[in-house]
């Protein structure tokens, strides 16, 4: 199993390495973390509801506000291989054709979306989120920027939905992922105990308390690493808006089993007719698994999270054999409620909700059998974006 590292451990080494690059103590230190998707997959950007959890693996940034027109960033994560020190010669020009390392351009993004004066500054980046691996990595350094802003600038009194779209717009422009709004508003507003049930379509939320001495949520990484901004990702998302408009709705939230017949009737594509029927009914196994989870009723939720699974397996198909393989040895254990697929797809990560005294089992029979190597993670439900300090404070 993956030991988390606490954020004492993070912010240590994350200062150590501005002090030796900048000659100065970092004043300012933001957190914001990455998430899991219980279950409410591919329903966000068609107008639908997920319930995310925010997680106790974090980006973490530090620095100061400087007086000239650069700002200097440094990235230590060890999975990013290209430049890992990027200038910016002003705040105010995050061109987007300026080529950048990938990774920068989330930073760019949220620098060019946010709502406020911006300075110019010198900042370490550090990160417990693994990349790739359906955890939103991407939005916590999304939300760690702007938090990082807002501590560098002075808080101001912009709503949280609005720096969550802030974030949002950053990784549509910016970093090519026409993602919807979920994993930016989870990292924005997670709360300890809570899972968030996100409205898509109002942009809305509420807390769903998850607490429970009985069960334990398992993160399981794959180890195959996936890439949104390739075809996939836009491609479902281009399909679903298409049986939408067959139907002639404005999004599939407002579809229901009777219209996955209705496009069979029209002889539409096979294809399309497996997605729509995927989001339709993940929409509705999403609200009753919130109501399962208000109710702590884990076997109701389980089997919801497994129904979830195979509909992302057989009409979404944006799961792997990887992936497959993961569920199927999670759900041989007793003790076991449920396990699916977590995040975009083609890789990643599973989760499993699993009573507490069955997760090492769950972690033998893993590792025993997967013919990859998995990496392991419980978590717990924790807080989304924080100021740790800084100097106004």
């Amino acid at each position: 199993m993956a030991n988390i590292p606490d954020l004492t451990t993070l912010v240590g080494k994350a200062k150590e390495v501005y002090k030796n690059e900048f000659n100065s103590d970092a004043e300012i230190v933001v957190a914001a973390p990455g998430r899991v998707n219980l279950i409410g997959e591919h329903t966000d950007y068609n107008d639908g509801f997920v319930l995310p959890m925010a997680l106790p693996l974090v980006t973490i940034i530090v620095g100061n506000k400087t007086q000239n027109n650069e700002s200097v960033i440094i990235t230590l994560s060890e999975d990013i291989k290209e430049n890992k020190k990027v200038s910016i010669d002003n705040l105010k020009k995050c061109i987007k054709s300026d080529p950048k390392p990938k990774w920068a351009n989330y930073v760019l993004g949220v620098i060019a979306n946010y709502i406020g004066k911006t300075s110019s500054f010198e900042a370490v980046i550090i990160s417990s989120v693994p990349l790739g691996g359906g955890l939103s990595s991407s939005a916590a350094l999304e939300v760690a920027t702007y938090t990082f802003l807002d501590a560098l600038n002075g808080l101001n009194d912009v709503l949280p939905t609005d720096k969550a779209l802030a974030c949002q717009r950053a990784e549509h422009d910016y970093a090519g992922v026409p993602c919807g709004i979920m994993d930016q508003f989870i990292s924005v507003m997670g709360k300890e105990n809570t899972a968030l049930l996100i409205d898509c379509q109002n942009i809305t939320s509420k807390l769903i308390p998850f607490v429970s001495d009985e069960v334990a949520v398992l993160i399981t990484n794959s180890n195959v690493k996936h890439e949104l901004t390739g075809s996939e990702y836009p491609t479902r998302r281009k399909q679903c808006y298409e049986a939408a408009s067959l139907l002639k709705k404005i999004s599939l939230r407002d579809a229901d089993k009777k219209d996955v017949e209705e496009l069979i009737n029209l002889n539409v594509d096979e294809v399309i007719i497996k997605r729509a029927k995927h989001v339709i009914s993940e929409i509705k196994r999403t609200t009753e698994a919130a109501e399962a989870l208000r109710n702590k009723d884990f076997v109701r939720f389980g089997k919801l999270m497994i129904e979830s699974h195979y509909s992302l397996k057989d009409d979404y198909e944006v799961s792997c054999p990887e992936i497959d393989e993961l569920v199927e040895l999670a759900l041989e254990v007793d003790g076991v409620y449920g396990s699916r697929i977590t995040g975009g797809g083609f890789g990643g990560c599973t989760v499993t909700l699993v009573q507490k005294g069955a997760v090492n089992k769950v972690i033998n029979n893993i590792g025993d059998k997967y013919k990859g190597k998995a990496t392991f993670y419980v978590c717990a439900p924790s807080n989304g974006a924080q100021i740790i300090s800084a100097p106004y404070l």
